[in-house]
């Protein structure tokens, strides 16, 4: 048998894993993994960088230059507050809001798991791209510590 040859038992498990995947409460399972995955990476990266900029960067701003020391405060303030709003918003998307009231009819809590699978991915779409600026703002504040350090 070739590597393109199937049983018509491995077709039919095949067909019902796709099927069991398409369902609302596997797709909204499926996205708050994801949501899960990136909101522990938006930790992870926001203290290495906190890290990173405390050990390698200008200890004290007020000896760097006018512009650069702007440039600085305002690229951290700014990647830090992406990193904020992108850690809220995956926390968000991973949990319910406290006291939610669940629905007892079977096709509302169909229509609220896709309408909640889709929100998970739209808010995970978000966090992803605030995460990413975040970091770039960040590592830029860091590197222009670098390039302008100031008077000794």
């Amino acid at each position: 048998m070739s590597a393109h040859e199937y049983t018509a038992k491995q077709m039919r498990e095949a067909d019902e894993r796709i099927q069991a995947m398409v369902e609302p409460p596997e797709q909204l399972r499926v996205a708050r993994q994801q949501a899960e995955g990136y909101r522990n990476y938006l930790a992870s990266i926001t203290g290495l960088l906190t890290v990173v900029f405390v050990l390698k960067g200008q200890e004290n701003l007020s000896k760097m230059t006018t512009g650069p020391r702007w440039w600085v405060v305002g690229l951290l303030a700014a990647g830090f507050l992406l990193l904020l709003v992108a850690s809220w918003i995956m926390v968000s998307a991973v949990h319910e809001r406290p006291g939610r009231r669940w629905v007892s009819d079977a096709e509302l809590l169909l229509r609220y798991e896709e309408a909640r699978a889709a929100t998970v991915r739209r808010m995970t779409g978000w966090a992803r791209w605030m995460g990413l600026v975040g970091v770039a703002a960040v590592s830029a504040a860091s590197l222009v510590t670098w390039i302008f350090p100031g008077k000794s």
